[in-house]
């Protein structure tokens, strides 16, 4: 935006140069209470906000167009631009108009930036989600290495993984992160892949990803030597970490988020899961959309917002380490079989503020003194919950989690004796600390609050020391306090002793007025008490604020620790209440559940009073399974629930099954459900071989896969023969455990001549021509997939389903007969539309013909029955 210097007020001149060097976002310029946007930006944020648009003077001639927002609801404001894919950098006043005016009467307020608002770069409780991670990614590639580095600045969680090009999807898909920082170099090749993840994307230049100062920038951010303290990191990882720290440098002002040491996820430590799949089973978001409905919406049992993230964390990532797997199991086994500690835990927890946020507003200097109530309120309930876990033979996960819950004493202590116990939101705002903390305080306060009382007593000391019963201690906006008293007293005040201590200060006709010392001392005291109370607060909350931050180490341990505590409970928790049971795992091939159940469709279920029919899935020693039977009677939730069962499993949860064996699953594939993708020029039949081409391409021999449907989109030829290739390919070369679910009944041959297929079907009845779903799954085929009568259950008006009965007949009559003869039925079919082809000219009818000259509604009952008479021997001659 270029300006005219000379036309524009000195004001305008600050705001070009600062948005000048924001161009990319739109620049809240405080003025005052408000937020003011100009130009451009004002057209912008007012269409976004839903807010008016003004003006306000000129520039260049053109009135200047003008919207703003009040400080005090800034927050709301900003929630709202962020999701609608704006950056925000927030301009302060960083002095006061009097501060300004001392430099000159015509001098502008400084201002400057003091923040960037990203979406991955949010902190205030307000813009975020408590029970979800707010990740940053970055994305890195140096030569043949790809690296993704991701960081939640609101609770200091940093990670970092190597991967391959192909896995950046899935990963983005699993960590959901709010922001994705690439190269410039790399924009065009992640532009898909991150709006498939629901990511904003930002390009930074090539030295943000530049390795060697990346380590500089990581070692100056944690104060280290050498990022070998760490661990030994790849150069693509080291350069996503890099770009990160440059990223929250440049957002955040160089006021940079309290991190922890970044941990380094172990190549194939987790199992994978594609996006595609993701969504097909629902697992953190139903198809729909937001949380209901979903697997983890169902499962939450959680009592604290750092438990919620971690069980998200632990769905979304799934272990593939057979003792990580075990101890978590253990850990829920203890809690499941010890109700009354677990309960007792649960009641803590619930009081137990989110340690994380708070500690990481704290270190950016936006936190208040809730967060250090929040802080204490937390110390006081972890030792209540290491009292609690006492004297029990805790296993290793909980036994190393109680270690984290010691050693805060000194600083609970201090937090509890410096705080009120309910303190206000902001420190500007005073009153947070308690009374007997601080003398000084104390003293401060009670000039502020007392002032008339104190006055009152030194009032009554005066009169006592001079026996003049009618001295008065008063006050005026001129004089401030002073001492008052009669001529004829005044004299007994001028002469020694009392002159040594009343000095005069104005004479009236009837009044003589004096001051003293400590009147002059106790005034100044008492007019700044308010402030000074407020200064010796702010350091107060300085101190205070600086102790805890000593202390972030060991509090964001305890903040692990309390985490772990609340999953562990949760789930065990969830195990009671639904009847869960504990999974064997192990390194075998094994495949065993009995009795599995769909988690979320049982708890639909169990809301409406109706059961959920249990179902065994033995896929140990045929593991490929192709499953026939009608639409609705259940394939779809016979898939997902054994994928379901096995990722719960391998999270470290108890299974919605009577017993589960499962052999570690190295991936889970799923390729359920028809839906297409115009924006990239997708039919749903493309969107379909996209993503079983990338099972078929990646799945190895410990995937779990579940496919429905294969081939559907297209002839039915070439459906079928994409299936039964599709369903030999994974027999012969992935050699995985799989469960195909299918309509093209033809394909239940190969179960004959391929050794490691078995046939299962869902059992229906019929009765009277209708269909009755059992919800069964049976060893054995289907004979035929009851399309009709589903399409009747769907309310198909009744010529149509009777039409279709009929050339269903035909149909089937010329299967058995063979492909000749099938085509040689359709040609002879008759079509359904009369305009199409009219049926053959027919003789009069005698009864039609008279009953078409009848009136019903002038008939009576007598002519009615006659007439009844009449027809009847009209049809029989």
């Amino acid at each position: 935006m270029k300006s005219d210097a000379p036309a524009a007020t000195p004001m305008m001149v600050q705001y070009l140069e600062i948005k000048e060097a924001h161009p990319g976002a739109l620049l809240f310029y405080r003025m005052g209470d408000f937020y003011e946007l100009f130009f451009d930006d004002a057209v912008a944020a007012s269409a976004a906000l839903d807010i008016a648009l003004t003006k306000r003077g000129k520039h260049a001639g053109e009135d200047i167009p003008m919207c703003g927002v009040p400080v005090h609801a800034a927050e709301s404001y900003l929630l709202t631009l962020i999701r609608k894919g704006f950056r925000v950098a927030v301009c302060e006043q960083l002095e006061s108009p009097a501060e300004a005016k001392k430099r000159g009467s015509k001098s502008v307020v400084k201002r400057d930036v003091v923040r960037l608002v990203t979406p991955g770069t949010l902190t205030e409780d307000s813009l975020l989600e408590a029970r979800r991670h707010n990740f940053l990614a970055a994305f890195a590639r140096i030569r043949d290495e790809c690296a993704l580095a991701w960081v939640d600045i609101s609770t200091g969680a940093f990670h970092v993984a190597g991967l391959k090009e192909a896995s950046l999807g899935p990963e983005l898909g699993r960590i959901r992160p709010a922001e994705l920082l690439v190269s410039e170099a790399e924009e065009s090749k992640c532009r898909d892949i991150t709006d498939e993840a629901g990511a904003s994307l930002t390009t930074l230049g090539a030295s943000a990803f530049d390795s060697t100062s990346a380590t500089r920038r990581i070692c100056e951010l944690f104060g280290i030597a050498s990022i070998d303290a760490f661990g030994s990191f790849e150069l693509a990882q080291i350069a996503a970490m890099g770009a990160i720290v440059e990223w929250l440098t440049i957002t955040q002002k160089g006021n940079l988020p309290l991190l922890r040491p970044p941990q380094q996820e172990p190549a194939g430590g987790n199992v994978q899961i594609d996006a595609s799949t993701r969504r097909n089973l629902e697992l953190t978001q139903a198809l729909g959309g937001g949380r209901a409905g979903s697997l983890l919406q169902t499962i939450d049992r959680t009592a604290t917002a750092a438990g919620a993230r971690l069980l998200e964390r632990r769905l979304s990532a799934p272990s593939r380490q057979l003792d990580v797997i075990q101890s978590r199991l253990d850990a829920v086994s203890f809690a499941a079989e010890n109700s009354g500690v677990a309960n007792a835990l649960r009641e803590s927890l619930r009081h137990i503020p989110d340690v994380d946020r708070a500690l990481s507003r704290l270190a950016l200097d936006r936190g208040g003194p809730r967060d250090l109530a929040g802080i204490g309120t937390a110390l006081a309930r972890t030792e209540q919950i290491a009292t609690a876990l006492e004297g029990f033979d805790l296993p290793d996960l909980i036994r190393s989690a109680t270690k984290s819950l010691r050693g805060h004493e000194d600083l609970r202590a201090y937090l509890d004796e410096a705080l009120v116990a309910d303190p206000p939101l902001l420190a500007r705002d005073g009153g947070f600390v308690a009374s007997g903390f601080d003398d000084e305080l104390d003293e401060t306060r009670r000039l502020r609050d007392e002032g008339r009382s104190i006055v009152a007593s030194l009032q009554a000391r005066y009169a006592e020391d001079t026996g003049i019963q009618s001295l008065k201690v008063k006050h005026n906006n001129v004089l401030g306090y002073f001492i008052e008293t009669t001529a004829t007293h005044a004299q007994k005040m001028l002469a020694p002793p009392h002159s040594e201590t009343f000095i005069h200060r104005q004479t009236t006709a009837n009044q003589v007025r004096f001051t003293t010392v400590e009147l002059s001392g106790l005034e100044t005291r008492i007019l700044n008490a308010g402030g000074r109370a407020l200064e010796i607060e702010k350091r107060i909350y300085s101190e205070l604020r600086q102790a805890i931050l000593k202390s972030a180490g060991p509090l964001g341990n305890l903040s692990q620790a309390l985490a772990e505590i609340d999953l562990t409970v949760a789930l065990a928790t969830l195990a009671r209440e639904a009847d869960w049971t504990r999974p064997q795992l192990d390194a075998s091939r094994a495949f065993d559940i009995e009795g599995g159940r769909h988690p979320v469709v049982e708890a639909a279920l169990r809301r409406s009073g109706d059961p959920f029919i249990a179902n065994t899935c033995e896929l140990s020693e045929t593991p490929v399974w192709l499953l026939t039977g009608p639409n609705m009677a259940g394939k779809s939730t016979f898939l997902r629930q054994n994928a379901l069962i096995a990722l719960l499993a391998q999270m470290g949860s108890f299974v919605p099954a009577r017993r589960a064996h499962i052999g570690i699953v190295s991936q889970i594939y799923s390729r359920v459900g028809a839906s297409d993708d115009l924006a990239r020029g997708r039919s749903t039949f493309m969107v379909e071989m996209v993503e079983t081409a990338a099972i078929l391409n990646q799945a190895d021999d410990r995937a779990l896969v579940i496919l429905d449907e294969i081939g559907r989109g297209t002839a039915t030829y070439d459906g079928l023969s994409i299936a039964w290739a599709t369903l030999e390919h994974l027999h012969e070369t992935n050699r995985c455990r799989a469960l195909f679910a299918t309509h093209y009944h033809e394909l239940t041959a190969l179960a004959g001549k391929l050794p490691g297929v078995a046939n299962a079907t869902v059992a229906v009845k019929e009765h009277d021509g209708d269909v009755i779903f059992l919800h069964e799954v049976r060893k054995g085929a289907a004979d035929r997939s009851y399309g009709v009568q589903v399409a009747q259950l769907a309310g198909l008006p009744p010529s149509v389903v009777a039409r279709a009965r009929t050339v269903l007949d035909a149909l089937e009559r010329g299967d058995r007969g063979g492909s000749p003869a099938k085509q040689t039925i359709i040609d002879d079919l008759p079509l359904f539309s009369v305009a199409a082809a009219p049926p053959p000219k027919t003789k009069p009818q005698p009864a039609i013909e008279r009953l078409r000259q009848v009136h019903p509604d002038e008939l009576s009952p007598r002519e009615a029955l006659d007439l009844l008479y009449e027809l009847k021997s009209l049809a029989e001659s």
